[in-house]
């Protein structure tokens, strides 16, 4: 436990607001916003919010505080630099701003392992981001037991007030800063409610490492036999979409850790992505933004109060804040045993990568340190061209740790494990975007089936001469063309020339972890120009 009196902090936060309301519930703090004005209700009893000019993260903004802790162990070519005498300044502040107006505190757990948890208390003068948080956290006394010896957050969040980068700092009057000392999160100038969520998730990757759990971003979800499931990916890949699965209960959908016991979800709730939801696509998700006290981040509503999900409007990043036990499948107590599969998701925009792989050890810390997705350019008239996507460990705004040191626990966790690992490729084929088409969701999914199924264990494998992942040669259900994503392409060479590219793009990007760019998993590009 840290020696930090955080109930004297809270306290003092507390002690000059007009009035403190102490773990108010779901129906409670629907009232409250309505009351205030901060939201509308949909017609199902959502609870629409507007973030204004943040309609997402503001990472250039964040900032942890360097002490005798920190100095020497986070990765600060990452992470901006707060000095501890700044900081300070900065928590008086903030705490003042709540001064006179009404506190809502919401005591919360992150962690649904018992001998790893956290003990989170955010105090906001806003009563729908007091909603939004007990819907994303583990509400004590639910369904996960409360730890012996959780270590103690505190989360002063005050979105309306503005800090000085003069006197606190800050780069703008926009802020969150960790001290990850004492586990103390400022969050100020920004409405974006997931900024809440990602600080306890930064927190636990900075802490988590040191109990021996390895951090995770990433779903997870369970098989017939109890045997856990990991999926990695970045946003567009389809990691919520493809751990939906009402045959596997779901774990969690974001934020994991890998203990001695298993997996167990950091979380208690689900922040998924609502843009172009579809009630046909996504039944599960669809149906938990009809439900009382859900949180609709900047979803444009229509005449009557129903949401229209193809508005994009305000923004793309349009999200639903909502307690996983609204679905129907999940698993007790938010934990699983040991992984059995480990799947890195990634929608390659090239056309160049299989739609299924499988890597050995090496080449799964490869691909996680790589954390490698493409998106299109943007939407902007004659732009097609895809932009590469690294972000290490599949999560690197909230990796305060040099993500080699996420890789090195991840190879021993699958040298102890012995899971098998793919790459899934949700992305093109038969061309780069623009030229190509979208991988089929059905072929996607048979491809995941076979893969969580064992199906592929004894399949017969070609090596991929560039990128030198195992890829099978047929699977059932399955075009074979598909598997093979050259023969696809009506110009074979322009294939190549697009592999190549693709390569060097993986090669330059792991420049930056030292000489391990030339590291035996990764693309034989000198070959294959050869």
């Amino acid at each position: 436990m840290n020696r930090f009196d955080h109930e004297a902090l809270r306290a003092k936060a507390s002690a000059r607001a007009g009035s403190v309301s102490l773990n108010d519930i779901a129906p409670v703090l629907v009232a409250r916003t309505l009351e205030a004005k901060e939201a509308e209700l949909t017609a199902d009893g959502a609870v629409s919010v507007r973030t204004g000019a943040f309609t997402g993260r503001s990472p250039k903004d964040k900032f942890i505080v360097r002490d005798a802790l920190t100095q020497d162990s986070v990765w600060w070519d990452n992470t901006a630099a707060m000095d501890p005498a700044q900081f300070e300044l900065l928590l008086a502040d903030a705490i003042g701003a709540l001064a006179d107006r009404p506190v809502f505190r919401q005591d919360l757990l992150a962690g649904a392992d018992p001998d790893h948890q956290y003990a989170v208390s955010v105090l906001t003068p806003s009563a729908w981001h007091a909603l939004f948080i007990r819907n994303l956290l583990i509400r004590p006394g639910e369904t996960i037991p409360t730890g012996n010896d959780a270590t103690a957050v505190t989360i002063i969040h005050a979105p309306h007030f503005k800090a000085d980068p003069a006197r606190h700092g800050s780069r703008t009057d926009t802020v969150i800063a960790l001290d990850m000392s004492r586990n103390i999160v400022v969050i100020a100038g920004t409405l974006y409610a997931g900024e809440i969520k990602k600080s306890v998730f930064s927190l636990f990757n900075f802490h988590a490492p040191r109990q021996g759990v390895l951090p995770m971003h990433c779903s997870a979800n369970l098989g017939r036999d109890g045997e856990a499931a990991l999926f990695f990916g970045l946003s567009g890949t389809g990691k919520t979409t493809l751990s939906n699965d009402p045959a596997r209960p779901l774990i969690g959908d974001d934020e994991h850790g890998w203990s001695e016991n298993g997996v167990f979800n950091l979380e208690g709730g689900c922040y998924a992505k609502t843009v172009k939801l579809s009630a046909k696509a996504e039944p599960e998700i669809h149906s938990a933004t009809q439900r009382f006290g859900t949180v609709l981040e900047n979803v444009v509503l229509d005449d009557v109060k129903r949401p229209l999900f193809d508005d994009i409007s305000l923004t793309e990043n349009t999200r639903a804040a909502y307690p996983i036990d609204v679905l129907p499948a999940i698993a007790k107590g938010g934990v699983g045993g040991t992984p059995k599969t480990v799947v890195f998701l990634t929608a390659d925009a090239f056309g160049v990568l299989p739609p299924i792989a499988r890597l050995t050890p090496e080449q799964a810390v490869y691909h996680f340190l790589s954390g490698y997705t493409a998106k299109v350019a943007g939407t902007e008239r004659g732009i097609t061209e895809p932009q590469a996507t690294f972000s290490a460990c599949f999560g690197a705004p909230f990796m305060p740790l040099h993500p080699t040191v996420y890789g090195d626990m991840l190879a021993e966790k699958l040298r102890q494990s012995g899971a098998s690992t793919w790459l899934l490729n949700t992305g093109w084929t038969g061309g780069g975007y623009g030229t190509g088409q979208r991988i089929d969701i059905a072929s996607t999914r048979r491809l995941l089936s076979a893969a969580l199924n064992s199906e592929l264990d004894q399949a017969d494998m070609r090596t991929d001469d560039l990128f030198g992942f195992a890829v099978p040669l047929t699977v059932p259900g399955v075009e074979p063309l598909l598997l093979t994503p050259r023969q696809t392409w009506t110009d074979p060479q322009a294939y190549d020339r697009q592999a190549i590219h693709l390569a060097g793009l993986f090669r330059a990007n792991f420049e930056k972890f030292g000489d391990g760019a030339n590291a035996k998993p990764g693309p034989k590009l000198a070959e294959a120009a050869e």
